[in-house]
């Protein structure tokens, strides 16, 4: 697939990018993106939820009756779960929900996105450019002319870039990241993917066999 490559001005240059086969063009594999953005969740998940338990309440331990003759059950202290404000029964406790993926499958689950993303022609090839001062309305200019900015996009680079970061951090519709840290669930809660020249050739030497 050939695609054009845009100034920040939205216009289309004279170049032209063809995008590598390899990764994106190859067969879809769901299930490993299933995986991956499956582990992508877990991992975000702090695990926190705590209830305390019958030995952990602070109540008295006094029996509330006599053992026999009240035609009830037997009842114990008050950290019993069967009174108010009683210990849980079976409550969560805290846990890391992080699970294992393969390299292999996690590789092919980004490589099964971005053919997906390539498909749907939802990527955008950008002249490197730089922004010299952190300046969020520079960037939102950006977007705009290359017509991405009424929707979700992810926007890729070769280097970290600290001016164009903090350019796009309060645009909550526009992210920007490096080519080691594309993770499929971006690539795919993304509904367009534009890429800076210098990142696709990044890209193919970070995918290269």
């Amino acid at each position: 697939m050939e695609l054009s490559v845009y100034n920040i001005k939205g216009e289309a240059t004279s170049k032209k990018v063809t995008l590598n086969a390899e990764i994106f063009g190859i067969e879809p594999n769901d299930h490993a993106i299933y995986l991956d953005v499956k582990q992508h969740n877990a991992n975000g998940r702090q695990g926190t939820a705590k209830s305390k338990e019958r030995a952990e309440v602070a109540r008295t331990t006094k029996k509330l009756k006599k053992q026999k003759g009240t035609g009830g059950a037997r009842s114990g202290s008050m950290k019993s779960p069967l009174h108010r404000g009683g210990g849980t029964v079976f409550g969560p406790e805290p846990r890391d929900y992080s699970f294992k993926v393969n390299k292999k499958t996690k590789r092919l689950a980004r490589l099964s996105a971005l053919t997906y993303k390539a498909q749907a022609n939802g990527i955008t090839i950008v002249e490197d450019f730089q922004i010299d001062t952190p300046k969020t309305s520079q960037f939102i200019g950006i977007v705009n002319n290359l017509k991405v900015a009424d929707k979700k996009s992810l926007v890729i680079v070769a280097e970290y870039d600290k001016s164009l970061y903090l350019s796009s951090r309060n645009f909550d519709r526009s992210k920007v990241v490096t080519v080691s840290e594309l993770n499929t669930y971006d690539i795919l809660n993304a509904k367009n993917l534009v890429f800076m020249s210098s990142s696709i050739n990044k890209l193919e030497e970070f995918y290269k066999d």
